[in-house]
């Protein structure tokens, strides 16, 4: 069996990169001329000048807020999407209000890689439980899947015991849909003395796959991996197998797209294993989004897989990285930790801890030196006061004390109490 979707996944990472950015400039030239909005937003960039991770991190970080007032203000994208895209194709709608149109061409989602990774291939039937309903869930997969030659059952979602009886009938060796809903089913089929053995492996995303359920599965002999997903970019990340089915460490970049790990809040790249927010620059022509924040964590993680495929690797969904946090009634921001950080070069690290004293709000800024730095916590004090209007206390920690989990500020009050 073919042990890669295409020779695009096992490149030299040096080539990899260099193609992205050769494309990256090309995309700009094209697009920055049709979408007059998206040039705005960027600052007017020369594209000629993008030619590497340094120059991309010059351009500001696209969150969804700042989708959301630019599709409020410019209604339905923004000006964002090509017109192109728009002709004969269809347009969905998220929870933010966000809309999105569907990409160019086949596999608009670019999800057939990861299909591919987890064991599909072409004339495999697939049961798809994600839904249809509004949002892209349920094309994305199924875009996919039928680019790479297999035979899709639209099922959506719910209507549990009806999807038991399609599979019964149908039996399908695949399945697709959320990570806890394949169990359900199963246990509604083992319910109903339904016998659902012909699903032998399943890609799962949506939410969390965690070791348990995944055992649960491998009990069932169903081989399952996840594929890290949104609306707005389609499959950004994907897990590999080595021989035995066993998931390798982190999932695999998915081709066409750039991916960078931000401190949050800020536009900054932090370095590889640590936690911060997830940036994707899409090399789609008809939706080209540029540094979009996904709001997710995650992190870098170094080297290559053992599958074979050369593609950077990311640790997966580690949490939200939106933390904005009111404390005394007043919203602390993790941008304004970035700016106390940009005021005192001598700080490496912060994290802002909110606790209760008694019925009062207090908030700590811990804080780890740069190298060979003697941070002073009052003059930090001040500074911290002046940006949040709140007053704080820091302390000065330990170098590489502070937890790395991504998180600016971290709410440690007890809401129970």
């Amino acid at each position: 069996m073919t042990r890669h979707f295409d020779d695009r996944e096992t490149r030299a990472p040096e080539a990899r990169e260099l193609q992205a950015f050769d494309e990256f400039r090309a995309l700009l030239r094209h697009s920055l001329k049709r979408l007059p909005a998206l040039d705005t937003w960027l600052g007017h960039p020369d594209p000629a000048t993008l030619g590497d991770r340094t120059a991309l991190a010059s351009l500001p970080v696209l969150r969804k807020p700042d989708l959301m007032e630019m599709q409020a203000a410019n209604p339905p994208f923004g000006g964002l999407a090509d017109v192109d895209a728009l002709k004969g194709n269809r347009v969905f709608l998220s929870p933010g209000p966000v809309w999105e149109p569907q990409g160019l061409g086949i596999d608009p989602w670019s999800s057939a890689r990861a299909l591919f990774a987890a064991g599909f291939r072409s004339g495999d039937v697939i049961h798809n439980a994600l839904s249809y309903h509004m949002t892209p869930g349920g094309f994305i997969l199924d875009e996919g899947a039928r680019a790479l030659g297999c035979l899709v059952f639209p099922a959506g979602a719910g209507n549990t015991e009806a999807q038991v009886d399609a599979i019964a009938r149908l039996k399908p060796s695949g399945f697709t849909g959320t990570p806890d809903y394949l169990k359900t089913i199963l246990e509604k089929a083992d319910e109903l003395g339904q016998n659902l053995s012909s699903i032998k492996r399943a890609l799962v995303s949506g939410g969390a796959l965690f070791p348990s359920l995944r055992q649960y599965y491998t009990d069932r002999a169903v081989s399952v991996l996840q594929c890290y997903a949104t609306a707005d970019l389609g499959v950004i990340a994907y897990e590999s197998t080595d021989a035995s089915g066993a998931p390798h460490p982190g999932m695999i970049v998915n081709e066409g797209i750039i991916v960078e790990i931000v401190r949050p809040g800020t536009n900054d790249p932090v370095p590889d294993e640590e936690v911060g927010e997830l940036v994707v620059t899409s090399l789609n022509p008809g939706y080209p989004l540029v540094r979009f924040g996904t709001g997710d964590l995650s992190a870098m993680l170094s080297g290559a897989s053992p599958c074979g495929r050369t593609g950077p690797r990311i640790q997966g969904w580690m949490g939200r990285a939106d933390q904005r946090t009111k404390v005394k009634g007043m919203f602390v921001d993790p941008k304004q930790v970035a700016e106390v950080l940009k005021a005192h070069p001598e700080i490496a690290r912060a994290r802002l801890v909110v606790s209760r004293s008694g019925d009062a709000d207090v908030m700590t800024l811990m804080v780890e030196p740069a190298a060979g730095a003697a941070p002073v916590a009052q003059d930090i004090e001040k500074t911290l006061s002046a940006i949040a209007k709140l007053r704080g206390s820091v302390e000065i920690a330990a170098p590489a004390s502070l937890p790395n989990d991504g998180k600016v500020i971290a709410d440690e009050r007890d809401y129970t109490a």
